[in-house]
């Protein structure tokens, strides 16, 4: 408890950005930059509601793309137990199920904790616990051809549900509730993890924070 007391709150870095936007490209970069470095990412997709009690039918017409559909007070509560140097754990969402699974992750707390999603500058709450907040702006139509991408290959959807749930809720629910978060960004990203000079940046300032806070405790 003594040496959990006298060590540095945990530095916490918020990625955001459109579905498709390179949210996640960002922060693997930055991951393997600092790869030396005590560092862990989370994915706010891991914090879809837990929709076991709802039937299947019921789970394909929820707005994934709405703030109601996270349980953003678990990830909260999360983070502050990782701030707080305690280990979580973390949930694993069901894609094809479309709903939380039994599994869980063991997370370890990390000196530089990057939690990544579309929603995380949505909430006061969140962006109160962050030291950095990072948006990734891309284009639209990049990030369409993306997601088509990532959800035919890794989460084995049709294109045409694809093409629908974008047009139905992904795109209205992007410039309702994630565009409007870009002001509260420290650092605007063009192109996601393609812009090597920001990435960069990013990392020297992670790092810059890291040797601060090693040379105070």
């Amino acid at each position: 408890m003594a040496e959990q007391e006298q060590r540095k709150r945990p530095v916490i870095i918020g990625v955001t950005g459109g579905s498709g936007s390179g949210k996640t490209a960002v922060s693997r970069a930055v991951f393997e930059q600092l790869h030396n470095n005590s560092l862990l990412v989370l994915q706010e997709d891991s914090y879809y509601n837990d929709q076991a009690e709802m039937s299947f039918e019921e789970r394909l017409k929820v707005n994934y793309d709405h703030p109601a559909a996270f349980d953003t007070d678990l990830l909260i509560n999360q983070l502050q137990e990782l701030l707080a140097w305690k280990t979580v754990k973390v949930p694993v969402y069901d894609y094809k199920a479309h709903t939380r699974s039994k599994n869980f992750i063991l997370q370890a707390p990390k000196e530089v904790i990057i939690i990544e999603g579309i929603l995380v500058l949505n909430d006061p709450r969140l962006r109160q616990l962050m030291d950095i907040k990072v948006f990734v702006d891309t284009d639209d139509d990049i990030r369409i051809i993306r997601r088509i991408r990532r959800d035919t290959e890794q989460r084995g959807r049709s294109l045409q549900s694809i093409i629908q749930q974008y047009l139905r809720t992904v795109k209205p629910m992007y410039h309702q509730f994630i565009e409007p978060t870009k002001r509260y960004a420290d650092l605007i990203i063009p192109e996601g993890g393609e812009n090597q000079v920001a990435i960069d940046l990013l990392s020297t300032k992670i790092r810059d924070v890291l040797r601060h806070n090693r040379k105070t405790q």
